[in-house]
């Protein structure tokens, strides 16, 4: 008998590396309803259309609270507890923090991809705190991350198995929920891998306003963590040019400390951003990322990385192959990395790092994904 599948995702807000894993979760199982807190259809860009979306009661919250959700954080616990999900065989839960704390029936079999343990409650808790300088809210912050880092190790106790979608990721499910996951790494978009000749450079140049002369480029959401604004400070200095895309709460600010060499186009489509890549000089990566999808796409279409050591990045990229690292996460550091990096462009091969990057291919994502929902469910004929 067909087991009948549910998939539950944190939020649909947003479209980043997570949602791009639930959209080839969801192609592999269409007829799977989406359980998730909060839907924004606007903002998913037509990513999950026709697919069934179960949102929580949230939804039905004013939309000035739904807009700052940050807001809800104590009650996000309570909330996803209450999905219903009884009528179901299997449940997969795509989570960055909250999903993974579902209730199911006790033959119901939860596999939950683990995108992160809840990185607020555990990483990022003493920078939140160092931000706040009223005592009073300190506290309150304080009370709220340690009652949110007890929930989330119980949470984690609940999937029936824990998949890490890196080493990384792997070492801090160990460490934060003391239990083993499996490696399975994200499905990464290889896009049209046809190699740029120089003449289709001129025209994607004329095509999309391009620089005529190399740049570089971030893709990246353009929040705190993500450490775009130490780019913009290398490149001001440096005055090469630098293309960045995304959106975020940094964006206005951005705007105002960059020089005439950097042009931030706020969001773009999929095939845009293909084309940045495809035509860009290298690839800036400076943030610490579970994972990190955007630059392996970059490295499918021949683009070398320019990365932060630390985090998933040291699982994709090969120093000396497919890019080079910096050692830390100051502006001057930056600025040294691309000068050596320039020196050294010439070496790399577009086809090496095209090849290196098949190996987080979506066909492999699916293949280990449906022989371990395979062994799950099977294992309980």
């Amino acid at each position: 008998m067909k087991n009948k599948i549910a998939i539950v995702h944190d939020f649909l807000t947003q479209s980043g590396g997570a949602e791009r894993v639930l959209k080839v979760l969801s192609d592999m199982y269409p007829e799977a309803p989406i359980y998730t807190l909060l839907y924004d259809e606007g903002k998913m860009g037509g990513m999950f259309k026709g697919r069934e979306i179960r949102a929580s009661y949230l939804q039905k919250f004013p939309n000035f609270l739904k807009k700052h959700h940050r807001w809800l954080i104590p009650f996000f616990p309570v909330v996803v507890e209450t999905f219903d999900l009884r009528e179901f065989d299997l449940v997969i839960s795509s989570s960055g923090a909250w999903s993974k704390g579902i209730v199911t029936k006790l033959n119901t079999k939860h596999v939950a991809y683990l995108h992160s343990p809840m990185r607020f409650a555990w990483d990022y808790s003493d920078q939140y705190i160092k931000e706040i300088k009223e005592r009073r809210m300190s506290f309150m912050v304080r009370f709220l991350l340690s009652y949110l880092r007890v929930w989330d190790k119980l949470a984690a106790e609940r999937p029936d198995y824990l998949i890490s979608n890196s080493k990384y990721t792997q070492e801090r499910v160990n460490k934060y929920y003391r239990r083993e996951s499996k490696i399975i790494y994200p499905p990464v978009n290889n896009g049209n891998q046809q190699l740029v000749t120089s003449n289709q450079k001129v025209e994607k140049v004329t095509s999309y306003k391009l620089p005529v002369t190399d740049y570089f480029l971030v893709v990246s959401r353009l929040s705190p963590y993500k450490k775009v604004d130490l780019v913009v400070e290398a490149f001001n200095k440096l005055g090469l040019p630098l293309v960045i895309i995304g959106q975020g709460e940094q964006e206005n600010y951005l705007r105002k400390i960059a020089n005439d060499n950097i042009e931030i186009l706020g969001w773009q489509s999929d095939d845009v951003v293909q084309d940045y890549m495809k035509n860009a000089t290298a690839f800036i990566f400076p943030c610490v990322d579970d994972f990190g999808m955007a630059p392996v796409e970059a490295m499918c279409l021949g683009v070398p990385v320019i990365a932060y050591r630390k985090g998933g990045a040291l699982e994709t990229i090969e120093e000396g192959i497919t890019g080079e690292f910096f050692n830390a996460q100051t502006m001057e550091v930056l600025a040294d990395g691309i000068r050596r990096f320039v020196l050294n462009k010439d070496k790399y091969d577009k086809n090496i790092i095209t090849k290196k990057a098949q190996e987080f291919s979506r066909e492999r994502f699916e293949r280990e994904m449906r022989a371990l929902i395979f062994e799950v469910t099977e294992n309980e004929k």
